[in-house]
């Protein structure tokens, strides 16, 4: 038996005005040029499109060719979606290249077939009433077909959708190919990025014979800290993007000090704090906004609220926030690690040292926002456990 969903019955709207639309245009495009990520590049592109056209609904859906699927993430009120590439109106329109359009769901013949597998039996399902639907492709800036808009249920008194509204919303597609396309390149930039910086953050632990599930850890529970501290979630992922760099440093470190199995001499010690400095260096002069941060949290994350760190004696929030935070989570995972000198504290034991160091080693506030979070700090330690490399 179906679920069936109440709905309100639509209120009449009127198409806008010459002006009207302009605004509306300007008003999005002002919005999409700030916009670097591409959820919000689609949810903002279906908004234009739903107040271009006055339509109920209005979806983006983008052609992924390795997968040979269309995608949504932004069909109003429905979460991401996958359909085989030549499925429904918005395939049909993708493969043909051409724009479609129908007055009445229920009573169109040339699309009955498409329209008995999609729209009409989704409405049989949720109660909802299809009737006007407008699909139109749109191109990269190559010419190539990458997707379409749909727009289903016309608010105006007609109830169908225009030549007008081809028109209209065909503007918008073509702006639409080409923000798509310049934040889908903006978003691989920066998946490139964190690739590197994470299999960079990799080497540098690799060679103190530990596995990269190290820094994947470090990584997520400064993500964790981050948001329970009331940073944003932009904040939060940027420092997980540059956190994986903490120990880059230790490429530098001789393998007679970084991999001795014993207690290092005073002179040892002195050898191996310098791969803070090392990483600092090693990443400052980079305009990059990850590796800028990277840069911070490799020199900052062996500061000590006290001032008793290294490398520069850092003290309370003269320690960047970033450091604090991925020096607690660095610290958390290496003792409830095992490591080639040492087997992994008892939980207990960890948690009486980070009572015993708040205010001292550690920022009071990161600490209390480490116990409030430490559920899901050891679901990460439990999902992300490793093992030590065998001896060369």
């Amino acid at each position: 038996m179906h679920e069936t969903y109440e709905f309100e019955k639509p209120r009449i709207k009127k198409d806008l005005e010459p002006d009207e639309l302009l605004q509306v245009i300007l008003d999005y495009a002002a919005k999409i040029a700030n916009e670097r990520h591409l959820d919000n590049v689609l949810s903002l592109m279906a908004d234009m499109g739903k107040e271009i056209v006055v339509a109920d609904r209005c979806t983006v859906w983008l052609l992924d060719t390795q997968r040979g699927e269309l995608w949504t993430k932004v069909a109003h009120g429905v979460s991401e979606l996958r359909i085989p590439a030549g499925a429904g109106l918005a395939g049909h329109s993708i493969a043909t290249g051409e724009p479609i359009f129908i007055d009445d769901a229920y009573m169109n013949e040339p699309y009955r077939d498409i329209l008995a597998n999609g729209a009409l039996k989704t409405d049989q399902q949720t109660g909802y009433r299809t009737k006007a639907i407008m699909a139109i492709p749109f191109r990269n800036n190559e010419g190539e077909i990458m997707g379409c808009y749909q727009a289903i249920n016309k608010m105006t008194e007609s109830g169908v959708f225009s030549d007008h509204d081809l028109r209209n919303l065909s503007l918008a597609a073509s702006y639409s190919g080409k923000s798509i396309e310049s934040a889908m390149l903006a978003e691989e930039i920066e998946e490139t990025q964190k690739e590197i910086i994470f299999t960079m953050g990799e080497i540098g632990e690799s060679r103190s014979k530990e596995t990269g599930n190290h820094v994947k850890r470090v990584a997520e529970y400064s993500y964790i800290l981050a948001l329970a501290l009331g940073m944003s979630r932009s904040d939060a992922d940027l420092l997980k993007m540059a956190s994986p760099m903490h120990d880059i440093g230790k490429v530098a470190i001789p393998d007679s000090v970084l991999k001795k199995p014993g207690k290092l001499t005073e002179e040892e010690y002195e050898v191996m704090k310098s791969h803070a400095v090392i990483g600092y260096n090693l990443l400052k002069n980079s305009k990059r906004h990850i590796l800028k941060t990277a840069a911070i949290v490799a020199e900052q994350h062996h500061e000590k609220w006290n001032g008793q760190g290294y490398p520069r004696g850092l003290a309370g929030e003269d320690i960047h926030i970033f450091g604090r935070i991925t020096g607690i989570a660095d610290v958390f995972d290496a003792l409830a690690s095992d490591r080639v000198y040492k087997k992994a504290w008892e939980l207990d034991r960890i948690l009486n040292l980070f009572k015993d160091e708040r205010g001292h080693h550690f920022d009071p506030a990161v600490v209390d926002a480490f116990m409030e979070s430490l559920p899901q700090i050891l679901e990460i330690r439990d999902k992300y456990t490793d093992q030590l490399q065998e001896a060369q």
